[in-house]
């Protein structure tokens, strides 16, 4: 497990659109189609990462909170399956079954996604307006596996809650951190 720092997207930057399979209901998705109405945070994560376990409860309750507040979550998962059998598409779908996921689950199988949005690490976070301009990309909060800091997501929960309010949010924001994507040779 190499401790892998996102690659902060410059904000004002485009969501690039995409198209993949959801793992939980077998049908193509775009971006248009699953955009929130105030806002859309892509969530790169998978299966076997232990900051991405650290923080699936985390991941549900947001997305329980924002979703009648205009904001939907989309969580994709970019990994070499070839090497980590245990992120492929039937992992996944009984992974988001067995955690709760009231959020699509999709499958980047070629990582063209993944490259698009310059994610580097699982969980990678990319918090859209409702134009799809980036207006967040850094951590959840400060917790991470072993360091004994309480799962929050205050930061995450922050922008979300300016982004839902009209106002500004801080442009000075601590990137994530996690495995890296696991990606092909």
């Amino acid at each position: 497990m190499a401790l892998t720092p996102s690659n902060m997207l410059p904000l004002g930057t485009k969501a690039p659109d995409f198209k993949l399979i959801d793992t939980v209901d077998d049908n193509l998705k775009s971006l248009n189609e699953l955009k929130g109405t105030k806002g859309t945070l892509v969530m790169f994560i998978c299966n076997h990462c232990p900051f991405v376990i650290h923080v699936n409860k985390a991941l549900v309750s947001l997305a329980k909170d924002y979703k009648s507040k205009g904001i939907n979550l989309i969580a994709i998962s970019s990994n070499d399956v070839e090497n980590y059998p245990q992120d492929g598409p039937q992992q996944m779908k009984q992974h988001a079954n067995k955690n709760g996921y009231i959020f699509p689950y999709l499958y980047d199988q070629t990582q063209d996604v993944a490259k698009a949005y310059d994610a580097a690490c699982t969980p990678d976070f990319f918090l859209f307006n409702k134009d799809l301009k980036l207006v967040y990309t850094g951590q959840l909060d400060d917790s991470r596996p072993g360091n004994n800091v309480p799962v929050t997501g205050k930061d995450l929960r922050s922008a979300i809650d300016a982004l839902i309010n009209g106002e500004s949010i801080n442009p000075n924001q601590k990137p994530s951190m996690g495995c890296n994507i696991k990606w092909k040779s």
